[in-house]
C-alpha cells in the first residue's frame, strides 16, 4: 500500500472515530436528560453509579447485537 493510501485510510479512520465520539457525547447528554427527568437529580453518587451501570448494559447489548449482525452478514456473503 502506498504512503498516500495509508494516510487517506488513517484520516478516514480518525474522522470516523471523531464522528463516533460526537454521536456518543450527544447520546450521553440525551440519556442524562432522560435520567434526570425520570429519577430527579443526577448529582448524587448512587444516581451516577446507576446511570453508569445502565449505560454500560445498553452498550454491551448494543455491541453484541451489532457483532451478531456483522457475523450474519459475513456468513451470507460466504
Amino acid at each position: 500500500m502506498s504512503t498516500k493510501t495509508e494516510v487517506i485510510t488513517q484520516i478516514a479512520a480518525l474522522v470516523t472515530a471523531a464522528f463516533g465520539l460526537v454521536a456518543a457525547l450527544a447520546w450521553n447528554g440525551a440519556i442524562q436528560a432522560i435520567f434526570k427527568a425520570v429519577f430527579g437529580s443526577s448529582d448524587s453518587i448512587p444516581a451516577q453509579l446507576t446511570y453508569a451501570i445502565i449505560v454500560t448494559i445498553i452498550a454491551v447489548v448494543a455491541t453484541m447485537l451489532i457483532a451478531r449482525s456483522v457475523a450474519s452478514a459475513k456468513a451470507e456473503e460466504a
